[in-house]
């Protein structure tokens, strides 16, 4: 039995891709080991999406190269966005790594495994399969009561900073009833929220004919078992009023939403070759706000794309002024060399994508408080992921307005029970980014 040892790096969608390996690995007659000194094989599930990812894939790859070196790994495959980007490359610069496969051909890992131990060395990045192809089952290596389900693939909106059309291919939706076979699975696991992930959740179906993602949500919710379904990754110009009623009537939904506006100029989101204006950004969140009262909306944001002059800058700052998100994930511009935004004019400088970096998320500190603030006196059911260690101890946990790694987190007082469990919880008092709770 071949000991294998597992890295995976990167977003939620890439840990998905991880998981499924790992299925097929151990489907294969793997062992699957944590310290990966005592691996025979090494893999590492790569993230090539901004510099800092490629960044932290290569020191990766670096580290386990040197336990090739020095321990009892004999092959080191990489897979993923890095090896789908600079496969050549790599391979050239790092010679102890005996496989390279891009995403779409993660699939075959058992065999390029066999391949790599037999000294054969392997590079596959061929393009990404135009339909879906369904995976045979997945080891998760989240938390029990929490779980991520890709819904789609690839992307087709060619955003000009993103270099993700060109590494996963065509969109691609993951056809209804695998996954809802797939939920039913998690539910009957005892998981308590599903998140749904995919490079455009809202454009889900298009490419089936007759599905999209509100019929989609209409028969997941049928499931016993699941507290909750958490939508992510939402393209604003595709959320329909018919899609925030639901999330606004069905208790199955999270009450949050996930909407990557990405800047509030309308000048820099032409260039970006965003859909809609600043706007119409406004008019959705107040149309979220309307019909959803007690929704959280998280958004991302660019600052520095290029050509960002003061005045787009202050656009932006009062574009999340106005709109006063509950979550914000700031950015600064990452040139990516086959994204179109790499060629434009009036690149921007580190240390002034630093400022107004900075100034943007003072602001949104700011603006949190105020946020969760306005929560406190309200009950809630917490997702309980940490229990107390003694008596005077809080419990850790995360309400429906809290997706897990990016948003805060609900101390929970007074709670006696095992973590997975759900609790009610009436807010005490807040901080800019989480919650302090007494149980009910």
């Amino acid at each position: 039995m071949t000991k294998v040892g597992f890295v995976s790096l990167g977003c939620p969608k890439n840990l998905v891709d991880s998981e499924e390996m790992l299925g097929a690995l151990a489907k294969a007659g793997c062992e699957i080991v944590s310290d990966k000194r005592h691996a025979e094989v090494i893999v590492i599930n790569t993230c090539g999406f901004i510099e800092s990812a490629k960044e932290e894939s290569i020191d990766t790859i670096l580290e386990m190269a040197r336990l090739k070196r020095e321990g009892a790994c004999k092959s080191l495959i990489v897979v993923g966005c890095l090896a789908q980007r600079y496969g050549e490359e790599l391979s050239r610069e790092i010679p102890e790594i005996d496989a390279l496969l891009g995403v779409g051909q993660a699939g075959n890992l058992p065999e390029t495994l066999v391949l790599a131990l037999s000294g054969q060395k392997v590079i596959d990045k061929s393009e990404p399969p135009e339909k879906w192809v369904e995976n045979k089952g997945r080891i998760r290596s989240t938390q029990a009561w929490t779980a991520y389900l890709k819904i789609s693939d690839g992307c087709d909106n060619r955003c000009s900073y993103c270099a993700i059309p060109d590494i996963r291919g065509r969109y691609r939706s993951r056809p209804v009833e695998y996954v809802i076979a797939e939920a039913e699975k998690l539910a009957g696991e005892g998981v308590k929220e599903i998140i749904l992930i995919g490079q455009d959740t809202t454009r889900y179906g298009e490419d089936l004919g007759g599905v999209s993602l509100v019929s989609l949500l209409r028969e997941l919710v049928k499931i016993d078992g699941p507290n909750w379904y958490r939508l992510m990754y939402s393209y604003p110009s595709r959320i329909t009023s018919e899609l925030i009623e639901l999330v606004a009537s069905e208790p199955k939904i999270a009450n949050y939403f996930d909407i990557p506006f990405q800047h509030g100029d309308d000048r820099v989101l032409k260039r970006m070759n965003r859909r809609g204006s600043s706007a119409e950004y406004l008019q959705l969140a107040k149309r979220i706000r309307s019909i959803c009262p007690d929704i959280a909306l998280r958004t991302s944001i660019i600052v520095g794309f290029p050509g960002e002059t003061k005045e787009e800058f202050e656009n932006l700052i009062r574009f999340i002024d106005e709109i006063r998100f509950d979550r914000v994930g700031v950015f600064q511009y990452s040139r990516e060399d086959i994204a179109p935004a790499a060629a434009l004019p009036g690149q921007i400088e580190s240390r002034t994508k630093g400022r107004r970096y900075d100034r943007l998320m003072r602001m949104q500190r700011e603006i949190s408080l105020k946020r969760n603030q306005a929560q406190i006196g309200r009950e809630m059911d917490v997702l309980i992921e940490q229990v107390p260690q003694s008596e005077e101890g809080q419990a850790i946990g995360r309400s429906e307005r809290d997706a897990p790694e990016i948003d805060g987190i609900v101390y929970v007082k007074k709670f006696r029970g095992q973590p997975g469990g759900v609790v009610s919880a009436r807010i005490i008092a807040a901080t800019e980014y989480d919650l302090i709770a007494d149980a009910v």
